[in-house]
């Protein structure tokens, strides 16, 4: 069988409300995640030897505790035929960016290994396996622009408007453990319907806290807000502004802080792995 090669696309939160801290530690949340067509890349490539194997454009990923290798050795006991596997990810997203980079990664791994090792496993099922490496992995597992609760698990898919987003990335990692673990951070946003969820008064509760912690980060997104309102995406780094075409989001890109990278990317409903699976199911590529 020869390789198999599936996007893995970053994410925006375009809001997150923290509703309330669980007695479990987690936390009560509501947000809207936004698909984009830009991301990492993982190929798949069939072995000889029964081994899975990870190899990484970024050496400091390497290793089992990568989520590519937690999600592989998650579904293995699922395979009905095994095959031994090279994994390779061409790393772009920023680790430590809000954009959801390692889930991606993660959830492209199940969608991939699902498919070549015939589990035959729903969608459903994927993204509960998902869960249990990380909250935001089920949302690209289904991969769809969604609405979500609870942890971030329950998801309702949405139509969003089509938008063209610039995506800066001031180069600190921002830890989330250490954001939702914070005395200062706001816990007690109220509940909203899914209705209400475009109108005006949506926030990100942890981008104060954020901006206070990193400087680099209140930089970026003051220099958008020239341009619009920008907003920190989950627990940051990056920040976005979302425009209506892509010449307008090229036009603002080249002009940020040479110290500052980032990238422009459209927005879509469905995760650009899913369809691109879809179509290797169906021509048997």
């Amino acid at each position: 069988m020869q390789s198999l090669t599936l996007p893995a696309p970053a994410k925006l939160n375009l809001f997150l409300h923290i509703n309330r801290r669980r007695e479990d530690g987690y936390h009560d949340l509501q947000t809207v995640f936004q698909l984009l067509d830009f991301g990492d890349e993982l190929t798949f490539t069939p072995n000889t030897d029964n081994t899975i194997r990870f190899t990484c454009s970024n050496k400091s990923l390497e290793g089992d505790d990568n989520l590519v290798m937690k999600a592989a050795y998650s579904l293995q006991p699922f395979a009905r035929q095994f095959l031994g596997i090279d994994i390779y990810l061409n790393k772009i997203l920023p680790a430590g960016g809000g954009i959801g980079g390692g889930s991606s990664d993660a959830a492209t791994t199940l969608l991939a290994l699902n498919y070549l090792w015939h589990c035959d496993l729903t969608a459903d099922q994927l993204a509960d396996i998902g869960r249990e490496l990380g909250a935001d992995i089920p949302v690209f597992v289904r991969g769809q622009s969604s609405f979500a609760e609870g942890v971030g698990e329950r998801l309702q898919p949405l139509d969003l408007p089509k938008k063209w987003f610039i995506v800066l990335d001031p180069g600190c990692h921002v830890s989330t453990a250490k954001i939702f673990s914070h005395k200062r951070l706001t816990r007690d946003t109220p509940i909203i319907k899914v209705a209400t969820s475009f109108g005006q008064g949506t926030k990100n509760d942890c981008q104060p806290l954020v901006e206070e912690l990193y400087s680099q980060v209140k930089e970026a997104r003051l220099w958008l807000d020239q341009f619009g309102q920008a907003r920190m995406t989950g627990t940051g780094c990056c920040v976005f502004l979302s425009v209506d075409d892509e010449d307008t989001a090229q036009t603002i890109f080249k002009q940020r802080p040479k110290h500052i990278n980032g990238f422009v990317a459209k927005g879509v409903n469905t995760s650009p792995a899913v369809e691109q699976l879809s179509l290797s199911i169906a021509t048997g590529v």
